[in-house]
């Protein structure tokens, strides 16, 4: 990691699994924090589904730049050494169920009565406070309590996922914010703090539009608008397809709705009155979609959007996974990079946005063996001495 990292000498004790807790702790990592990831004796649930599923991928992803231990925190051994270590820590991040580390016996109140100084940082589905508290949550029905699948998909459909884990990473990056945040204040008030972080209050705000609606609407719970605007208030503002796939343009001034005339040849159309402002096109909703879609069809996606973005048109095609992996642009930008993996082969990896935005340059590293860094970390923060770690993979408190 460079000197001059955001977060160099900051200490995380890292129990999170899946997306959610190691999104928040991989961004932390790659800001040049030392996160100590602390497993199981089988590992995390991500890691145990096996480094030959699909699962392998985004552990790799979500876990560069961590270090790893193995500890049995249903021991009272390593519930001790975890307590020790918590002494040494910043801030100590988990995602289980909400009363989890509480069973255990090591709450928030228990860890921050050992460390007055620690950021104790949780994320869950519901929040620690409320009715929904002990509901059991994933991505998946998050999606759904937040509202986020009654609007995707066609009218027609039954309620539809978005196809990627939004509520997970979305929980990361606000889980994030928050610790960092925290650590800010901590420069100045000297104490610690406990986050509390829902899935569900991260994404509601990507409801906005949906809420517009409904208000807009006079209160009425409205169809799913398939990928049209969701008051149905803007024209053009769609999927629209192409002779060889997919692309989207939308048209929020009427200055874009000009230029996209001119960029179609559809000059004819300039002084259109029905076509004149944004409230009459949503009027003629279909007929904007057909005008666009007629010329659509007859070229290429990137054809469309040269075409488009030249003329100042929003608009961006719809690309395929090897498509997004294989972005020139983004790999130019160092916000994707090629490496060579011992089992995946050649794959590409994701670096952080952060440090994009930020141009702060930390050199990736790829996830650690289970335990790697047993004998660094124990040896180093707990003074733990060869024979004191080998007494202790004995004993089943730690792993070989």
């Amino acid at each position: 990691m460079t000197d001059a990292a955001s977060l160099s000498g900051i200490t995380v004790l890292d129990l999170g699994q899946i997306y959610n807790g190691p999104y928040a702790t991989f961004l932390m990592a790659m800001a040049g924090a030392r996160v100590i990831k602390v497993e199981s004796l089988k590992g995390e649930a991500l890691r145990g589904t096996s480094e030959t599923s699909s699962a392998a991928y985004p552990f790799m992803v979500l876990n560069q730049n961590k270090e790893s231990i193995s500890l049995n925190l249903k021991s009272d051994k390593g519930l001790e050494m975890f307590k020790q270590l918590v002494e040494k820590a910043d801030v100590v991040l988990e995602n289980f169920a909400p009363d989890t580390m509480a069973n255990l016996g090591l709450s928030a109140e228990t860890l921050l009565e050992i460390n007055p100084k620690l950021i104790y940082a949780a994320g869950s589905g519901y929040g620690r406070s409320g009715v929904h508290r002990d509901y059991l949550a994933m991505d998946l029905t998050v999606q759904a309590m937040s509202g986020i699948m009654s609007v995707t998909g066609f009218e027609d459909s039954p309620p539809l996922r978005a196809g990627v884990a939004l509520c997970d990473f979305f929980g990361g990056v606000h889980l994030y914010g928050a610790i960092v945040s925290k650590l800010f204040e901590r420069q100045s008030s000297g104490k610690g703090a406990v986050i509390d972080m829902a899935m569900q209050d991260t994404v509601l705000p990507t409801m906005a539009s949906v809420f517009g609606a409904y208000y807009f609407h006079d209160r009425q719970v409205q169809q799913r608008t398939d990928n049209r605007h969701a008051a149905l208030t803007l024209a053009p503002y769609n999927v629209y397809e192409t002779n060889d796939g997919h692309v989207s343009i939308i048209c929020v001034r009427d200055g874009h709705w000009r230029s996209l005339l001119r960029a179609i040849g559809r000059h004819d159309l300039l002084e259109h009155e029905a076509f004149k402002t944004r409230d009459g096109r949503a009027r003629c909703m279909q007929e904007v979609d057909d005008i666009v879609s007629d010329w659509t069809r007859l070229h290429s996606k990137s054809e469309v959007l040269e075409k488009l973005q030249a003329g100042g048109v929003p608009s961006a095609m719809v690309r395929d996974v090897e498509e997004v992996l294989a972005d020139q642009h983004m790999h130019d930008r160092g916000m994707l990079r090629d490496i060579h993996h011992p089992i995946m082969g050649d794959v590409t990896l994701m670096n952080s946005p952060l440090n994009i935005a930020t141009g702060e340059t930390i050199e990736a590293r790829l996830p650690p063996a289970l335990g790697e860094q047993n004998d660094l970390v124990y040896g180093e923060l707990l003074g733990l001495s060869q024979d004191d770690i080998m007494e202790l993979v004995k004993t089943g408190v730690i792993g070989p």
